[in-house]
């Protein structure tokens, strides 16, 4: 078919087909939503009709409610464009419909998809279908009658999991579950379907309306246990997020007053949780990811990527481990160089444990494992770099080393081998200088562990070709990571926006805020961890090795301590030997060292930054504001520089790379949620105050004085990478 709309073929035997057709994942667009309404109007109303089978079409049933509506109410606050589907289709036309409806399933079946399949009176499936309710991942809950009807076919607790996690299962779980009927293969699914649905017209089967089903409940009091239990695991994984609570309410409603109440409950409820901020900002989240695969001047000028098949990595460190882990997980073959044979032993070994960690997570199996693991070699010279599609160093941070690699492989390397760095701040016309491959020279920054984050920030220079861009795109994707392309300065994106992130942390803690205080307000305000822990996570060489960049580029505007030095020289190395600002212990949560008290005092004094050396006194909110108005200020430089391709860039990578909170929409989401002018006088204030750290750049002050939205970057021109020291 291939074209949108939905089509209805009348078998010899009296079954109506209706096939819903929206490429690529059957997505139920308001018109789709219509036309069901239209077609199952007119096969209740045809007498050589007996019963319908509800499909869809190139092996999808459908992967839910089309988002981008969600998109337009957000910018219309019009929540008329919402469907009455939960009671005017799903309840009154289809369940409750003179003639039986079967849902044939197979691909996937997800938030509406797997709503519609629930109002029909049976489920046919394939084995591998994956069903699934994620709409809370969208700041709402599924509002197509899924919080009355899941519980009542799989149960109450089982249908509370699969809604608060997001979680799919597959075709033969739902079987088992109770949410399928009947599984066949894909040739035999419509042809089944067809049968059951005469079997239920001729009452050779149960005519099943699950609304009205009581069965799976259980007691009154067994209910109200699991949803009591439910709203403190709601609290512990998303204590900022009122679309778990709103779920759970409606669920209630439905156990205590009936199936029909609570969808009346569920569709009003649903209507304000689509205006609420949690699901304005997880909408851009999600919006904002898919646009970093569209690249101006690159994805639209007719280019096709090559195939990517064998990569080489240079470093069998963290970094150079988990890019390899990541490759041939996702089956390219890999050649892993290493300078001796005890570091490539200690990088392939670093391989397995990354395997095996993923192993045990039951992300992989024992056969993908030993598969990837075949993929990989060893060795200690270039004779293996001469068929080889790209080259990802992944050394230390030191400009000399890099220079002097990239030299040896353009000389070893086909010459349209890529040659890509995971240098994380240098410049890349640095790196590359002594080659005469600049064209083919492209940053590939990964974050750590490099297996798991799923960022990968493309750096490119002004001679960087777009075929090399576009192939880099294009193994991101392979490698199920989310590309974001960049223009190249020092720090690039991430590093560059953030840097003032910790520095900002650091300089509270040299005025007399208390480190571990600091590291609870932004933990509580969503990051994963505070400024402190991730430092002794990510190591302190990280740190001192780009100190120095980041004083040289950003002169004026850093804050300068001797603090991770004296730490280092103490013997404290972060999480790697156990002691940081934080003692880790094995099995053990990290814990404040009141031992550090001491180091922390003879840095104060000599960074004498504290007036008259009395501590500030400080609320929450002016500590959270510190550490982040800084880095959105500096993000404002990276937007002013069109380092980024789109506000929106920042906004994923600050989700993806830095773990800012996703139900915040972002860094610049976030703060255009507060405004440039209030962002603006606050650093101003504190320059005043503090220094240069805090002075406004001047995207900020114009956006303030004008009062406009800090993500409303300069639009038409091809944004123009840029190198910068």
């Amino acid at each position: 078919m291939g074209k949108i709309g939905l089509t209805m073929e009348v078998g010899s035997d009296g079954v109506a087909l209706i096939t819903i057709s929206n490429p690529p994942v059957n997505a139920l667009a308001l018109s789709i939503l219509t036309g069901l309404k239209e077609k199952y109007a007119e096969a209740m109303n045809r007498d050589d009709v007996k019963a319908i089978v509800l499909t869809g079409d190139a092996g999808k049933f459908s992967g839910g409610f089309d988002i981008n509506v969600f998109e337009k109410i957000h910018a219309t606050g019009n929540i008329s464009l919402l469907p009455g589907v939960s009671i005017e289709l799903l309840t009154n036309v289809i369940e409750d419909g003179k003639k039986p409806s079967v849902a044939a399933i197979q691909g996937l079946a997800l938030g509406g998809g797997l709503e519609l399949t629930m109002g029909c009176h049976a489920r046919i499936c394939t084995p591998q279908a994956l069903l699934g309710l994620p709409e809370l991942s969208l700041g709402v809950f599924p509002g197509f009658g899924g919080t009355q009807r899941l519980p009542r076919l799989v149960g109450l607790s089982k249908a509370i999991e699969m809604m608060l996690l997001s979680k799919f299962v597959s075709g033969t779980e739902g079987k088992n579950l109770g949410l399928i009927d009947e599984l066949v293969s894909s040739s035999e699914l419509l042809r089944v379907s067809r049968l059951w649905a005469l079997d239920i017209a001729d009452k050779r089967k149960p005519w099943v309306s699950s609304l009205r089903r009581t069965d799976r409940i259980g007691s009154l009091s067994e209910a109200r246990m699991i949803i009591k239990e439910a709203r403190q695991l709601s609290k512990r994984i998303a204590p900022n997020m009122p679309q778990h609570n709103a779920c759970l309410d409606v669920i209630e409603e439905g156990v205590l007053f009936g199936g029909y109440a609570g969808s009346i409950r569920e569709e009003k409820v649903f209507n304000e949780m689509v205006l609420s901020d949690t699901a304005r900002s997880l909408v851009h989240v999600f919006f904002s990811q898919r646009l970093t695969s569209k690249v101006p001047n690159i994805t639209d000028i007719g280019l096709k990527p090559r195939r990517i098949r064998k990569v080489a990595v240079i470093g069998g460190g963290l970094m150079g481990s988990g890019i390899a882990t990541s490759l041939i997980r996702n089956n390219v073959s890999v050649v892993m160089k290493e300078i001796n044979s005890k570091f490539l032993q200690k990088g392939i070994k670093t391989i397995e444990a990354n395997l095996n960690g993923l192993l045990k997570k039951k992300a992989i199996s024992k056969e993908k494992m030993n598969s990837a693991l075949s993929l990989l070699k060893g060795t200690l010279d270039y004779s293996l770099f001469r068929d080889i599609d790209m080259v990802i160093e992944a050394v230390i941070e030191k400009v000399s080393l890099k220079q002097s690699i990239f030299s040896e492989i353009e000389k070893v390397c086909r010459p349209d081998c890529i040659l890509a760095t995971n240098t994380s701040t240098i410049d890349l016309n640095i790196v590359g200088e002594k080659t005469t491959s600049q064209d083919r020279i492209i940053g590939a920054h990964f974050f750590s562990p490099a297996h798991v984050m799923p960022l990968l920030e493309i750096i490119r220079t002004e001679k960087t070709s777009p075929q090399v861009i576009l192939d880099l795109l294009e193994v991101g994707k392979i490698i199920k990571k989310v590309p974001v392309v960049v223009g190249n300065c020092t720090g690039f994106a991430v590093n560059r926006t953030f840097f003032p992130y910790t520095q900002g942390a650091h300089l509270l803690l040299h005025l007399g805020v208390d480190l571990f205080r600091i590291d609870r307000v932004i933990t509580n305000f969503g990051m994963p961890m505070g400024p402190f822990q991730l430092q002794d996570l990510a190591g302190y060489g990280v740190a001192m090795a780009v100190k120095e960049v980041f004083a040289s580029s950003f002169k004026g505007r850093t804050f300068d301590t001797e603090l991770v030095q004296m730490m280092v020289e103490m013997g404290r190395n972060g999480k790697a030997n156990g002691k940081g600002y934080y003692v880790y212990e094995r099995g053990m949560k990290p814990k404040p060292d009141p031992s550090l008290q001491p180091i922390i005092e003879k840095s104060r004094k000599l960074a004498n930054v504290m007036h008259g050396g009395k501590p500030i006194i400080i609320s929450d909110q002016d500590i959270l504001e510190m550490v982040f108005f800084p880095v959105v200020n500096e993000a404002c430089r990276v937007m002013d520089e069109n380092v980024v391709i789109r506000a929106s860039d920042i906004d994923i990578s600050s989700v993806l790379g830095m773990g800012f909170p996703r139900y915040r929409g972002g860094l610049v989401f976030w703060a255009d949620t507060l405004g440039s002018k209030y962002i603006y006088e606050r650093l101003k204030k504190w320059e005043i105050t503090y220094g240069g750290f805090f002075k406004p750049s001047r995207y900020l002050e114009e956006r303030a004085m004008n009062g406009t939205s800090l993500s409303l970057m300069a639009q038409g021109s091809t944004p123009t990478p840029i190198s910068r020291m």
